[in-house]
């Protein structure tokens, strides 16, 4: 049997002298007496109001901050009449109506509408979609508990201030219906107006509403002007293919006759994800050729804890990436890797195969095809003590070329060297701590190397190699803490270290390029690779200084130099390790606490002669915010550099006001004298709308790529879909 109604008195919560009726009822009840299996028997719905009235003729009445509760459902008004007769709620506003997941907001001053609040008409409405988009109409039709209809609507997502009725931009149409499962809104003779002057009229649209992530159709344009390319749009078209994938057709036609499509496959797995792009492109550059880029990228999870990770690409030609700014990259890098880190244990397997764009570069004479392996398995030593580690590596290398002899590029290497080569190592370190906070360490290393070398006179056959160091070293750490908070510590360290080989000699190809750094100073070997490694017998000596203070500024320095018993060799003079001395290392970091960060190094000889040297700094705040660089080395032909490099690199950007923003970014040639490129761009965006523009300048040419400026310039209309998220609100103007 249905229950009656249940009347109950509710307490008011700010003001003691005002005791107002308040209800709590079933939808039964509401419905009268009907059958246990009638409708609403069994979904519960509640009422709250101030006042009640159930007159004779079937009708109740509740007025006065009325609440209804249903299914999800909230809704508040003024006035509420339900009549059992017809099954209508008449309600009087304001009315708030808020859907079960609160991402649909509807507003009205009067509605009629059936007792599950489904169906019905509701006057001088207005919807709210996931606080972005709304839509107004004089009327609105609400019907199945799934479309909103509204005759002569208004969209926006634009903040419309007091005193204005024009939004920034808005879409105006003779009919919008609002899908809400399909969470699709459909526009019928729309127009598109901004600042209230009409723009574009399309006669029939589609669009997500706010609350849908993924939905098949057109993307924004992007309007670009290249010096090379003239005057362009890219139209993107999203389609949907299911929960996990997806496909993006961007064309791009240009008013020089260049024509390019680029689609991108997506899709997400349980276990790890794919992306592949592709460009196809027809221009005057090199007239009557197809040109092309593709890459592919992928990473997935395999069973106990490894992983799988492969890139791949290619391209039609040397210039095609930089003359349509996808990438400033000069040698494509194909990888498929399979790789597990835990906390004692590393393992990877790589396969990778290079392409070099390098108009200096001799195709045949780089490798093509790599492969490497390494095991690294730590533990700790029980009855000798401190930490030991195992190392298994392998690789090999293939050139495309058989010439045994070297070539006309500068290098030693033969134009055909094949390689390949096994390793197996062993490392050890153990501290002892003395009384007085002397820090004393010992440490040695053991490898054993295996090489076949093919296509090359002079290292040509199966070599091996031994190599053994060892070293003791000695720590002193002098701490300072100050009444402030302040601590300083001033740490002298001093290692001396002897090593050795004993085997064949290898052509060096992995341990060219040598950074000599704080990183290293203290290493047993400084050669990155494995082909060439450091002997004799040397001491590393050097002082650091740190200054950390509560207030959140830290600084430190480091100072330092080898000494060595016989001339090193295999270091280049840029370096800084070659001869019986290095030059002085010097390395400067600054952190403060008002977010700017600051490192320098400078390699310089006994004449204070700079061999090397490199300056960073960053600063970030709300407001401001830039990253600088500039690096000098002197020229070494055997690191491939027959000129000083002296480059700037600038980058920043400032936050002009809460919707706008500018940034730009360059780098200079100080030996050439000349800009390598330029980079600006201004934005403006708010809660419904997103505007960039950049300018940029490649000044730099080779024999298959020109000097080129580009305007790229895009526009959205933000509260469509899951794009961009929104920005600040604009603020009203009193």
């Amino acid at each position: 049997m249905a229950r009656g109604p249940d009347f109950r008195r509710r307490k008011p919560r700010r003001f003691a002298a005002f005791r107002p009726l308040a209800l709590a009822l079933s939808v039964a009840a509401l419905l009268g007496s009907a059958s246990p299996g009638g409708l609403m028997a069994q979904e519960a719905a509640t009422l709250i109001a101030d006042r009640l009235e159930i007159a004779a003729d079937s009708r109740l009445i509740a007025e006065g901050s009325v609440e209804v509760f249903y299914q999800g459902r909230r809704l508040t008004a003024e006035r509420i009449v339900f009549d059992q007769s017809t099954d209508q709620l008449r309600i009087e506003g304001p009315i708030r109506l808020t859907d079960e997941d609160g991402s649909t907001v509807i507003v009205a001053a009067q509605a009629d509408l059936s007792s599950d609040l489904t169906e019905g008409i509701l006057q001088s409405a207005r919807v709210v979609l996931n606080q972005q988009l709304q839509m107004a109409a004089a009327q609105m039709v609400r019907s199945e508990g799934r479309y909103l209809q509204l005759d002569n609507a208004v969209a926006s997502s634009c903040k419309v201030c007091a005193g204005s009725t024009t939004p920034l931009w808005e879409i105006r149409a003779r009919r919008v219906l609002h899908d809400q499962t399909a969470q699709q809104i459909y526009f019928d003779h729309a127009q598109l107006r901004v600042a209230g002057m009409p723009l574009l009229y399309i006669p029939r649209l589609r669009i997500p509403d706010p609350t849908l992530d993924r939905s098949t159709g057109f993307l924004m344009p992007t309007f670009t002007n290249r010096t090379d390319l003239g005057t362009g749009v890219t139209l993107p078209y999203f389609v949907a293919l299911g929960p996990s994938r997806d496909l993006t057709f961007s064309p791009t036609l240009t008013t020089s006759g260049a024509k390019a499509l680029e689609v991108r496959y997506r899709q997400a797995f349980e276990t790890g994800n794919i992306a592949i792009s592709g460009t196809l492109a027809r221009d005057d550059i090199q007239p009557n050729n197809t040109r092309g880029y593709v890459v592919a990228d992928g990473v997935f999870r395999l069973p106990r804890g490894y992983r799988l990770a492969f890139h791949g690409e290619a391209v039609s030609d040397d210039a095609y990436l930089a003359d349509y700014g996808i990438s400033d990259t000069d040698r494509l890098t194909n990888t498929i890797q399979v790789d597990r880190v835990r906390r004692d244990e590393y393992i990877a397997a790589r396969i990778i195969n290079f392409d070099t764009l390098r108009a200096g570069d001799f195709p045949s004479a780089t490798p093509y095809l790599v492969t490497d392996s390494t095991y690294i398995q730590r533990f700790q030593l029980g009855a000798l003590g401190g930490e030991g580690a195992l190392r298994f590596g392998s690789h090999t290398h293939t050139r495309q070329s058989s010439n045994p002899l070297d070539g006309a590029d500068p290098d030693d290497i033969s134009e055909g060297s094949d390689m390949q080569r096994l390793s197996i190592g062993a490392d050890w370190r153990k501290d002892w701590v003395t009384t007085n906070g002397i820090v004393l360490a010992a440490l040695g290393e053991v490898r054993l190397d295996t090489f076949d070398i093919s296509d090359d006179a002079t290292y040509g056959g199966s070599p091996s190699r031994l190599y053994g160091a060892g070293a003791v070293e000695f720590r002193w750490p002098w701490v300072r803490a100050g009444a402030d908070g302040v601590a300083q510590v001033i740490e002298p360290v001093a290692q001396l270290v002897w090593s050795d080989d004993d085997g064949d000699l290898i052509p060096n190809e992995d341990s060219r390029l040598v950074e000599f750094d704080e990183s290293n100073l203290f290493s047993l070997n400084r050669f990155p690779g494995t082909d060439v490694v450091e002997t004799g017998l040397r001491a590393n000596l050097g002082v650091s200084w740190t200054r950390i203070d509560p207030a959140g500024w830290t600084m430190g320095i480091t100072a330092g130099r080898v000494f060595r018993d016989a001339p090193a060799t295999g270091f280049s003079n840029a370096s800084g390790l070659s001869g019986s001395t290095s030059d002085w290392l010097l390395a400067v970091t600054a952190e403060t606490a008002n977010g700017l960060n600051f490192a320098g190094r400078v390699i310089s000889d006994d004449d204070l002669s700079v061999t090397r040297g490199e300056v960073l700094a960053e600063y970030g705040s709300p407001q401001v915010w830039f990253n600088t660089g500039y690096i000098w080395s002197v020229a070494d032909l055997a690191e491939s550099r027959p000129n000083r490099v002296s480059d700037l690199v600038l980058g920043g950007g400032y936050q002009i006001s809460p919707g706008w923003q500018a940034t730009a970014a360059g780098r200079y040639d100080f030996e050439a004298d000349s800009y390598r490129s330029a980079d600006f761009g201004v934005s403006f965006k708010n809660e419904c709308l997103l505007v960039d523009l950049s300018l940029s300048r490649r000044f730099t040419s080779s024999t298959t790529v020109r000097p080129s400026t580009t305007v790229d310039l895009s526009v959205e209309l933000l509260g469509f879909g899951g794009g961009t998220e929104a920005g600040p609100a604009r603020m009203c103007r009193r």
